[in-house]
């Protein structure tokens, strides 16, 4: 019965899919004649291109179902521009419970996964959504902003070792330079790697060097240069200053590469977040500025079929919680299974907007006097954000502040309370915000 389905769909064979670096194991079942085969398929263009060509030919004019354990990667890429091929990936955690469940012992390996993945398709694959790719602007979109997020964090890691490293022999350094993810760090260490080097400066040297930074402010300048011929070494002993130079100097140069490379990265995103065809939908979400606008449409992307509802939009990004309930006992945690990358966008953007956006901040607020944590507040402020995002993307409508107040007052919404104004101030939303008694309100809050 599970062929007769399948076939029903169109579809001359089911196929589970494990790959490797290196070799690809294939378990298929051709659906006409329940016919089952195996084989290996080398990780080269050229085996694939082979592979893919016998596929075609054995079951001209019928589609070809495979399950993957992964939804991204060289397999798929290679996979995806194949008109009859469709990709059904398969969640890690499902097929390990599957696993389980069919092999107490927990014995493992690839070919008897790549069974397991053809079964877990034949027996599930009414309930599992095919895989479709998005737009290329979409695909380089998303991949963007994730590669620039990487190299933010591959900054932080070495910011985090420069500081630990000066902090052992030239704390002196943090004081003057400031953010160590700067220009102006990277010159400064090059230039005096250790306090003694900084000693010998002349202050219209030093001077010059930060207005040459674009750093401005007379004060600040005057006050870093005051400290540092009252500044004491730390320590005297030639062992540890001279490595820990040599040190922070390569480091220096690694983190110059990588803050480079971020504002390459943000020069692409900017070009091709305006050509997207979505960006004038997040150019209004207050908050959301160059960097969290084309991470919103990128986690989004522009296939109106992939949400049909905003629970759907919810559970995907992973702001909707999960409720385990047995007999008597109920309860509630987050969602772990998801997109990390995406509910962080999601997140992130929420807290944005809790300075920007009225019913925004009172709601965040709200949770906060509820005696929630930071976060759970604002991972709660976005799941009612996912709600009105899902919204304007499915209609593609931008957001409009003042049109979504009024429809809390349509609905006689229970947030109208929190407002706390009345509608003839609505208009005014962004003198509420600014008001001294409101922002003293909410920061005494989120401190």
């Amino acid at each position: 019965m599970k062929e007769i389905g399948l076939g029903r769909e169109g579809f001359g064979a089911v196929i589970g899919l494990d790959w490797a670096d290196e070799k690809h194991v294939v378990y298929m079942r051709d659906i006409s004649t329940c016919r089952v085969e195996t084989c290996e398929v080398e990780q080269k263009p050229e085996a694939l291109q082979q592979w893919v060509n016998g596929l075609r030919k054995k079951f001209a004019g019928s589609k070809v179902a495979i399950a993957v354990e992964q939804s991204r990667g060289p397999l798929i890429y290679a996979l995806m521009g194949y008109e009859f091929i469709v990709l059904y990936p398969i969640n890690p955690k499902a097929l390990a419970a599957y696993r389980e469940s069919l092999r107490c012992s927990g014995a493992k390996d690839d070919p008897s996964d790549s069974e397991l993945l053809m079964s877990f398709l034949e027996g599930h694959w009414q309930r599992l959504r095919a895989w479709e790719p998005e737009e290329e602007i979409s695909r380089k979109l998303a991949m963007l902003v994730e590669f620039r997020r990487k190299l933010v964090g591959e900054a932080t890691r070495i910011t985090n070792r420069l500081t630990a490293l000066l902090k052992g022999y030239y704390p002196q350094a943090l004081e003057l330079i400031g953010d160590l993810k700067t220009a102006l760090a990277c010159d400064f260490l090059k230039k005096w790697p250790t306090l003694q080097q900084l000693k010998k400066a002349r202050r219209a040297q030093l001077r010059n060097f930060y207005y040459a930074h674009n750093c401005r402010s007379s004060k600040l300048i005057e006050r870093r240069i005051a400290e540092i011929p009252r500044a004491v070494p730390l320590t005297e002993d030639g062992a540890i200053v001279s490595a820990s130079q040599m040190m922070v100097q390569t480091l220096v140069e690694q983190l110059r590469v990588v803050i480079g490379n971020i504002e390459k990265f943000d020069q692409e995103i900017k070009k091709v977040f305006a050509i997207h065809p979505d960006h004038q939908l997040y150019e209004n979400l207050p908050g959301a500025g160059p960097v969290l606008q084309p991470r919103m449409a990128a986690g989004m992307g522009t296939n109106r079929n992939r949400y049909q509802t905003a629970a759907e939009l919810q559970q995907f990004v992973g702001t909707a919680p999960v409720t385990r309930r047995s007999g008597k006992s109920r309860r509630v945690h987050w969602r772990t299974a998801c997109p990390k990358f995406v509910r962080q966008t999601h997140v992130e953007f929420a807290a944005q907007s809790v300075p920007q956006c009225l019913w925004a901040a009172a709601y965040y607020q709200h949770r906060l006097n509820r005696g929630d944590s930071r976060q759970k507040a604002l991972r709660a402020l976005a799941y009612k954000w996912d709600r009105i995002i899902f919204r304007c993307w499915k209609d593609r409508t931008p957001y409009d502040e003042n049109k979504y107040l009024e429809a809390l007052q349509r609905r006689n919404s229970p947030l109208l309370k929190l407002l706390n104004t009345k509608k003839s101030n609505w208009v005014s939303c962004a003198e509420i915000l600014r008001s001294p008694e409101f922002q003293k309100n909410l920061h005494s809050k989120t401190n």
